[in-house]
């Protein structure tokens, strides 16, 4: 088998955890080498984690991002470089949920400009992708046989999608441009100087300071867990023996639930696992098992040297010599860490006190409900959701919190202004929300014609702040909620009045009669972009209180004279508690929020006649009649609801609606 040779290596993202390990590695036993790193220095990692390179003169460091082309086509022009090992990326999978258009812009565009600078400069004789199991998606729990390296990519998470996506690239440059790639996927890994998000180091850290060990669902979960210098030397053996066009699994056979390695960090620390361990809510999917087949890079010459016991035990011992190295991570310990780094998280927060808070719960909460066989039924719980809703004066608003009063969710009212990034923030630290609703906007009073005269606040709540508040609630990891509106379609001949066809919730709004509807519209494309929305078209609201003016059969019971045209229509008593089971499912997207199929003006004054007040009369007149006496025009259309209607099949037709949640409990007009 034929050895590669390198001469001047580039490797991305060396001063985080895995990485700084094979580069130092690398700079010890190969003095020959040039060994040049390139990180920008992110959260987690440090320039401490290649002291024992930095006063060798085969190292270079080089602090800058794999997303600037200038600079990676520089260093690779100037360095000479004719190999790069590329482990730069996000890694940690709670951050993904919350934050994946960082992801997608670290793992897919920085490989990207990677591979194209490889291409453009062509003197890349090795190119070796560092990517992860995770994009094999969940073992079979009965599996013998671990995934191996042709086994189809089936990734659950927005960081392993992109991690596969990045290697997808990786190939193609491979197959259209001749690069020379190689790639790897390896096994959870753990040791000295790792960020102490991920878990074993967080485990040891918060053992260390005597708080409670935060485990997701019931701890069952299965992981391999490789020593940090096994796997540096597996990376040794991969750049030297690999063959160009080939992936490897870096992994072990032997596996460990999450629940174990907790148990086996009491051990060391002599804690008691009864009183340490505290299970929380599970993250949105947490795989249940990830297994690889480990032959392949066998064949090479690799294996696994240090069992467990002490690697762990080597692990425990660094961390307590160093139990600063990090700083103040405590944010980090949190059962969801909430990426410190970001931009507006307010480093002043006490965190510490939240992660003591975790050690109030009952003692009976420290067994998981999954096995336990004690009664915990008088043991106070944390509530599972806690909601923070704006719009505390709207109509909607207002509605959200009866409800949530009537369901026994824990609930408060957001105080900062939309506007104010700051006091969004604040809000979110006080209140700790698992879900954010918006009902906050500016409709105008008495109806939309004061949005045409008061553009500008307008757009400052309905745009700016929305905007705002949804860029918020991603950096937190937070679903935001978002009540928007279905006014931004008119019938056209696609959708013509009375055909049935109603517009879907991947149509483009066509409707922009009204400033107040432009800005909607406008609101809502942009949203799209922002995977923490879940975005609810309402449609000309209706609820049983037949007093609030903002109903729409109060509204056209006190005109002179109303328009006749069929629409779509939300009744606020049944869908409003169907957007609060929506964030408990964790719905996002764009949904039509209104009731299925459509009623017109005149069907539900008949309805108000029947039922409220036999004598009351109106008269019609005609959309030009009515042009006259408004300043915008109106949206008039139906909306395709079979999307909601799937996801909640109870949902009642509109007219169906009307009748059980609005005029038979306001009936006045006895029954025949």
């Amino acid at each position: 088998m034929a050895t590669y040779e390198p001469k001047n290596i580039l490797i991305t993202g060396a001063a985080g955890f895995i990485a700084s390990h094979v580069a130092n590695r690398l700079v010890r036993n190969y003095p020959h080498y040039k060994i040049v790193v390139l990180d920008k220095l992110d959260y987690c990692s440090s320039l401490k984690n290649l002291n024992p390179s930095r006063p060798s003169p085969n190292f270079k460091f080089v602090k800058g991002d794999i997303a600037s082309a200038d600079l990676v086509n520089y260093l690779l022009i100037t360095e000479s470089i004719d190999t790069i090992m590329h482990f730069a990326a996000q890694t940690h999978v709670d951050n993904s949920f919350g934050n994946s258009f960082e992801f997608t812009k670290n793992n897919i565009y920085g490989t990207h400009v990677l591979l194209e600078a490889c291409k453009v400069t062509g003197q890349i004789r090795r190119f070796i992708h560092v990517s992860t199991d995770e994009v094999y998606g969940e073992t079979d729990e009965d599996a013998v046989v671990g995934n191996h390296e042709a086994s189809q990519l089936l990734p659950t998470n927005p960081y392993s999608a992109t991690k596969a996506g990045a290697e997808m690239l990786v190939m193609a440059y491979g197959r259209s441009y001749g690069l020379p790639v190689i790639t790897t996927r390896g096994n959870n890994v753990y040791g000295p100087n790792q960020f102490p998000e991920k878990l074993i180091p967080k485990f040891i850290l918060l053992a260390m300071r005597g708080l409670p060990l935060p485990i997701h669902g019931d701890g069952s979960n299965v992981r391999s867990y490789l020593y940090c210098e096994d796997v540096a030397e597996a990376f040794e053996v991969v750049l030297h023996k690999g063959e160009v066009g080939h992936v490897y699994n870096i992994g072990t056979v032997k596996e460990r639930r999450v629940i174990d390695v907790a148990k086996d960090i009491c051990k060391l620390f002599g804690l008691d696992t009864e009183k340490v361990i505290r299970f929380v809510e599970n993250r949105p999917f947490n795989d249940q098992r990830y297994f690889l087949d480990d032959q392949k890079l066998k064949r090479l010459g690799w294996a696994e040297r240090t069992p467990w016991e002490e690697g762990l035990k080597k692990t425990i011992e660094w961390y307590t010599t160093n139990p600063d190295y990090w700083g103040d991570v405590t944010g980090a310990l949190l059962p969801h860490p909430r990426m410190l780094m970001t931009p507006g998280v307010d480093e002043r927060h006490n965190w510490t006190e939240e992660i003591k808070s975790l050690s109030s719960a009952v003692e009976a909460t420290t067994t998981a409900p999954a096995i336990s066989t004690q009664s915990t039924a008088d043991a106070p719980q944390k509530p599972p959701y806690k909601f923070l809703i704006y719009g505390r004066t709207g109509w909607i608003g207002g509605l959200l919190g009866k409800i949530c009063d009537k369901q026994g969710i824990p609930y408060e009212y957001g105080k900062g202004r939309l506007e104010e990034r700051s006091q969004l923030l604040e809000d979110i630290r006080n209140v700790k929300p698992t879900h954010v609703f918006n009902a906050a906007g500016v409709t105008g009073r008495p109806n939309v014609d004061w949005c045409e005269t008061h553009k500008q606040d307008t757009i400052r709540t309905n745009v700016v702040g929305t905007l705002n508040l949804a860029d918020v609630c991603r950096e937190q990891g937070l679903l935001m909620i978002n009540y928007a509106t279905g006014c931004i379609f008119e019938y056209d001949a696609k959708h013509p009045e009375g055909s049935g066809i109603g517009f879907k919730e991947e149509d483009t709004p066509n409707f922009t009669g009204s400033f107040y509807s432009k800005t909607k519209a406008m609101v809502e494309e942009l949203l799209r972009d922002y995977d923490n929305v879940c975005t609810l078209r309402v449609r000309m609201p209706i609820s049983s209180d037949l007093s609030n003016p903002r109903n729409f059969i109060t509204k056209i019971a006190r005109y002179d004279k109303v328009v006749n045209i069929p629409n779509s229509m939300t009744i606020l008593d049944e869908l409003l508690p169907i957007s609060i089971e929506m964030a408990k499912r964790d719905c996002r997207g764009i949904w039509n929020f209104t009731n299925p199929g459509v009623v017109s003006h005149n069907e539900i004054l008949e309805m108000y006649k029947k039922y409220i007040n036999p004598e009351f009369k109106w008269t019609n007149f005609t959309l030009e009649e009515q042009a006259k006496v408004i300043v915008a025009p109106r949206s008039n259309n139906e909306l395709d609801a079979s999307k909601l209607k799937a996801e909640f099949p109870e949902l009642l037709s509109i007219k169906d609606s009307l009748i059980k949640y609005v005029f038979e409990p306001n009936r006045k007009v006895p029954a025949n």
